[in-house]
């Protein structure tokens, strides 16, 4: 679920909360940011503001990144990353070979795939929306910190504390206070509340997810943000005497109970034109106050897969020369159509085994063979599953497909690769082996 449809604008400039606490191109839905209104939550974060303010602020969104430190999840029951070290607790899931990925900045690789796709809409939006003097309307942000606090991930944007989107089994936790991004959304609060209303942010997003090749645990987003007052949204309305962005009304399918159905409206019309003319651009014709604005996210990998038909998400963490050169191109509008590398045969193995009793999730086993096979598993997929009608135990079933992107692969070598990962499952999942 797209927990962007939870975001609510409008945080007042002076409150500071500090409270610790993709399928294809997501375009989202207009999201409605309207003034946030003092609460409990508010209030507590007042009352901690001087214990917690240096931790917010040390590990805040807005900090830039290098990546000149090495990543390590076992140094005194710390989690070490980009020069910081993380007291590690019950939260802490995230693996080394996640931690690995963490400062690459494909996106600010000079012609990286990523790159270019980051490139052409950052001049289209440069382009398209300047203002009376012809300075670009949009600040964009392409390296910010992908490690930010759970308040920055899931609390600054109003998502519920039982919402299934703060899961350890969909997320990256270096510990309870403290993740790798799961969302470029995360900054939201952050650039709005600094007064900024329009935005583009581009990062690194993690995510434990399923294994084929459209689906990767870190991938790279882009976030963009535009809010409007009540004069410049209605400015070229006959009416806009009449016009008003919010009202005490009530919640119905089309509006939240404090936003004018005409402002909703209007927003989304806004929307739906920015979107409209990105994507022709592309692929060509085939925390404010008391303001109101949309917001969407779009994942860089999906449109660089469709633009340039590259087959593979594992290929965008390629190194290989044959793979980058393709992108090394003069203009950065040029069309490129990505030239398959050598197709190496694939190797097919099964692991069976009955689950715990409790505690198993699909995204740990997912997160194991990751850590062990690394990018030479190209796919894992459940093809069977029962439950035993005498012991009631339940077996699981999957199929790993390993193929390596540069040459081929031996059924000796993918055997021991296996074993291990059979061994690992026993040991570190508790499941009782079939095999």
């Amino acid at each position: 679920m797209d927990v962007r449809k939870y975001i609510l604008s409008g945080l007042r400039k002076h409150l500071w909360s500090c409270n610790s606490g993709i399928g294809g191109v997501s375009l989202g839905n207009a999201m409605l940011l309207q003034t946030f209104r003092r609460n409990s939550t508010a209030l507590r974060c007042k009352n901690r503001l001087q214990s917690k303010f240096s931790r917010c602020s040390k590990h805040g969104s807005l900090r830039t990144i290098t990546s000149d430190y090495p990543s390590s999840t076992n140094i005194h029951n710390h989690v070490q990353l980009l020069g910081s070290l993380y007291p590690r607790d019950d939260y802490t899931n995230v693996t080394s070979k996640i931690l690995s990925k963490v400062g690459k900045n494909l996106h600010n690789q000079k012609y990286h795939p990523l790159w270019l796709i980051k490139e052409r809409i950052k001049d289209h939006f440069y382009k398209e929306y300047v203002g009376r003097f012809g300075n670009p309307l949009f600040s964009v942000f392409d390296n910010l910190s992908p490690v930010v606090t759970t308040e920055q991930n899931f609390d600054r944007l109003l998502i519920p504390l039982d919402h299934p989107s703060r899961k350890k089994g969909d997320n990256y936790y270096l510990n309870r206070y403290h993740m790798l991004r799961a969302h470029t959304s995360a900054h939201q609060w952050d650039l709005m509340n600094s007064g900024l209303d329009a935005f583009l942010a581009v990062g690194d997003v993690y995510r434990r997810d399923e294994i084929d090749r459209s689906h990767y645990p870190a991938f790279h987003q882009m976030e963009g943000v535009c809010l409007f007052s009540n004069h410049t949204l209605f400015a070229e309305v006959e009416c806009k005497d009449s016009c008003h962005l919010f009202e005490n009304g009530f919640r119905t399918t089309n509006k939240q109970e404090s936003h004018t159905l005409e402002a909703v409206k209007l927003v989304e019309f806004r929307l739906k034109q920015t979107l409209s003319k990105l994507i022709a651009h592309l692929f060509g014709e085939a925390g404010a106050h008391n303001k109101i604005g949309w917001a969407f996210g779009l994942g860089l990998e999906r449109l660089a897969m469709i633009l340039y038909g590259i087959p593979d998400i594992r290929l965008f963490w390629s190194e290989n020369e044959l793979f980058l050169k393709q992108f090394q191109v003069a203009d950065i509008n040029q069309q490129i159509t990505f030239q398959p590398l050598s197709k190496y045969p694939c190797l097919t193995n099964d692991i069976s085994f009955w689950l715990p009793e409790e505690g198993y999730s699909e995204n740990d086993f997912y997160d194991l063979v990751r850590s062990i096979g690394g990018d030479l598993v190209e796919k894992v997929t459940l093809v069977d599953q029962f439950k035993h009608p005498k012991t009631q135990k339940t077996s699981h079933c999957y199929r790993i497909v390993y193929r390596h992107m540069e040459r081929t692969l031996s059924q000796m070598e993918i055997n021991v690769l296996h074993k291990n990962i059979e061994q690992s499952a026993v040991q570190e999942l508790g499941v009782e082996g079939r095999f």
